[in-house]
């Protein structure tokens, strides 16, 4: 998957860019996110209901998968069952 690629959730109405992949499936709420969206919206698994904030991205332990959220959902982000976390922004330098 290349940076750039738009996602969208089939249990939610999350929808994330691909800022920086691996080879790893992306999921959304406990199901496989895809370019396109199913005509029908499958079931939100319990485990993965954390939600997403739009404007946030979302990276793994490893910073192999950075994804950024477009449009926020009730499903949380993870990559083949391990949850994403909010990146945390980067300090500005002091100015004295």
């Amino acid at each position: 998957m290349k940076p750039g690629t738009k996602l969208k959730s089939a249990v939610c109405s999350t929808e994330v860019m691909v800022i920086r992949s691996a080879g790893g499936q992306i999921e959304c709420g406990g199901a496989p996110m895809a370019e396109t969206k199913p005509a029908e919206a499958g079931a939100l698994s319990p485990e993965h209901s954390n939600g997403t904030l739009m404007g946030k991205r979302y990276v793994d332990a490893d910073n192999k998968y950075e994804l950024l959220c477009v449009k926020p959902g009730k499903g949380s982000l993870s990559v083949d069952g391990v949850p994403l976390s909010v990146k945390d922004a980067k300090p500005l330098p002091a100015s004295d």
